[in-house]
């Protein structure tokens, strides 16, 4: 089957959305289907480009940050991205479009649909439900809430990647949604024999952005300084500078590391040398970066929002606090720094939870709709 994918995100540009839709990429890949990818360019990435057979082209949409994506830049990508497609489905043919975020690339895979007959599956992220994000997409989901109900309608299936998504979606959009969760491989994210670091490391890998509450990382952690710990903090973005004052305010300079924007690769590797994912997101979908951590075998300290919920057996790998609950990080921080033996055994629980979400088994759900699909067109 030839499968042409539409996402604005693909790594190393943009966050976890780009990281799934490059880990269903690879894995229906290796299935023997054969994948282009239409994603943005940025920066000096390459404008074509093969990555384990799948054949990634950056089109220029005016994207000029990989953290983020503005409203001109995710305009540039619907234009951009229907024109490059006209082009890609005339002289290859594919059997199905496969697009992540009904908003931007929804948009071009509606027009392509009708303009082509090709068939598309939507797999909606969150940040492209109305209320799924409220801090970062409120204000535009405003004026365009009124023309996205046709992307949704046409789709040949709706997936979600968490209940919660799948549940903020209905409310809006009155179409089938089935829920496939972000998946790992579990073979390749494989800790070995999981013990307790010396001093234990918390590790946060993601945008700094208010959605992902960063400063609340360095508050809650400054509450548990009698203990010791190192945390490292990957990622970058406009609260950078804040983090680094919050820091510094409480005298933990020695205490953090700031290796800034990293691959997936490092990613993992400092997942390794970690003990504690902590993430207090003031909303998610299914984040993707929990379940790496999840599969690494780190005890889990999330928002109770979203999809994260599905991640965490509250006391068991971890704990679910609410975004503002200042007290009830750092109370669930100091109960795993101040007991080795907890903290291991809640690292070997995360890890046989991680199970659930062996990416075979995802990526065998997705073939079995693009087969459906195509067949219904």
């Amino acid at each position: 089957m030839r499968i042409l994918v539409l996402t604005h995100e693909y790594p190393p540009v943009g966050g976890g959305g780009g990281r799934v839709a490059q880990d269903i990429c690879t894995g229906l890949a290796q299935r023997g289907h054969e994948i282009t990818i239409l994603t943005a360019q940025c920066d000096d990435l390459p404008e074509k480009e093969v990555q384990d057979s799948l054949r990634l082209v950056r089109i220029k949409s005016g994207r000029r940050q990989p953290f983020r994506a503005d409203m001109r830049a995710m305009l540039g990508y619907v234009w951009a991205s229907f024109w490059h497609g006209r082009r890609v489905i005339r002289r290859w043919k594919p059997d199905v479009i496969h697009v992540h975020f009904a908003v931007p690339a929804g948009v071009a895979a509606w027009a392509l649909s009708v303009f082509t007959g090709v068939p598309y599956v939507l797999t909606a992220h969150l940040g492209d439900v109305p209320g799924g994000v409220p801090e970062k997409t409120g204000k535009w989901f405003r004026w365009i809430m009124p023309f996205t109900p046709p992307i949704w309608r046409r789709a040949a299936q709706v997936t979600a990647v968490s209940d919660f998504t799948r549940r903020l979606a209905l409310k809006h959009y009155p179409v089938d949604i089935q829920v496939v969760p972000n998946g790992v491989d579990l073979q390749g994210l494989n800790p070995g024999k999981i013990q307790v670091n010396n001093p234990p490391q918390v590790v946060f890998a993601g945008r700094f952005m208010t959605q992902k509450n960063p400063l609340q990382i360095i508050e809650a952690l400054a509450a548990v300084q009698d203990l010791t710990w190192n945390c490292v903090m990957l990622g970058d973005g406009p609260l950078r500078p804040a983090v680094e004052e919050a820091i510094a305010r409480h005298n933990m300079q020695e205490r953090f590391t700031l290796p800034g924007w990293v691959t997936t690769h490092e990613v993992i590797d400092w997942y390794r040398k970690s003990d504690i994912y902590f993430m207090p997101s003031l909303s998610e979908g299914l984040p993707v970066v929990g379940v790496q951590s999840m599969s690494m075998g780190l005890a889990l300290v999330l928002s109770a929002v979203g999809g994260s919920v599905e991640l965490v057996n509250d006391g068991e790998n971890g704990f679910l606090r609410e975004p503002d609950d200042l007290d009830g990080f750092a109370a669930a921080l100091r109960t795993l720094l101040s007991d080795p033996e907890r903290l291991l055994a809640t690292r070997q629980a995360s890890r046989k939870m991680a199970e659930r979400f062996d990416l075979r088994a995802i990526v065998a759900a997705y073939e079995k709709i693009f087969i459906q699909a195509v067949k219904n067109a």
